[in-house]
């Protein structure tokens, strides 16, 4: 679960206008942030199925929230998945 500080900086961050908040790179960038979240959670309970079935659930919406939007604007993908890179 995000806080919402950290959710705020990471719209912030991603957003194409003032007012931006359901763009395509500021979901892919929420889900990213909230796959780390739970990866790190993860490790630390190897054997809560419950959250891995979310996690695999929240890496499948990501990846066609990018395949969306490398089909539509290549452009925007290539910006998005280099944003993501530098992160990890």
């Amino acid at each position: 679960m995000l806080k919402a500080k950290k959710k705020a900086t990471i719209i912030k961050k991603n957003q194409i206008h003032d007012k931006d908040t359901g763009s395509p790179e500021v979901q892919i960038a929420m889900i990213s942030v909230r796959i780390d979240e739970l990866a790190l959670h993860l490790k630390k309970h190897k054997k809560d199925n419950h959250s891995r079935r979310g996690l695999i659930k929240m890496v499948a919406d990501r990846r066609t929230h990018l395949k969306h939007l490398e089909k539509s604007d290549k452009a925007r993908h290539a910006t998005i998945t280099k944003k993501l890179k530098a992160v990890a």
